[in-house]
């Protein structure tokens, strides 16, 4: 027997620069003295080693299940991924505070979107 699984890669350009680069980048946007380009990054950390403690197994995991599987909520995604509803929730609020994740309010649930 034989699967033919598709998936669909996504291309996130992620910086490196150290607290004081970033801070002085937002700012210089801020001011309007720089013009981000399209092709600039949209998600920045101050090294690899933070980058790695976000995209570590576990939230890559979730990540790759919330795309796949759409959940509806925090509850349902729960449930998909094994794990409980709290820890799950904190992961997702961490993953959107660095723009992996978007989480979107439906009715009285929270719908977790991979962010484009």
């Amino acid at each position: 027997m034989s699967s033919d699984i598709q998936m669909t890669m996504t291309t996130i350009n992620i910086g490196i620069a150290s607290q004081e680069a970033i801070r002085s980048r937002v700012l210089a946007i801020a001011r309007g003295e720089l013009r981000p380009q399209a092709s600039d990054p949209k998600i920045w950390f101050s090294s690899m080693s933070a980058l790695m403690e976000i995209l570590n197994d576990d939230n890559l995991e979730l990540l790759k299940l919330v795309r796949k599987s759409k959940p509806r909520s925090i509850s349902e995604l729960s449930t998909l991924f094994q794990r409980g509803r709290g820890g799950v929730s904190r992961r997702l609020r961490m993953l959107s505070q660095r723009g992996f994740i978007r989480l979107e309010k439906v009715g009285r649930s929270i719908r977790p979107v991979v962010a484009d």
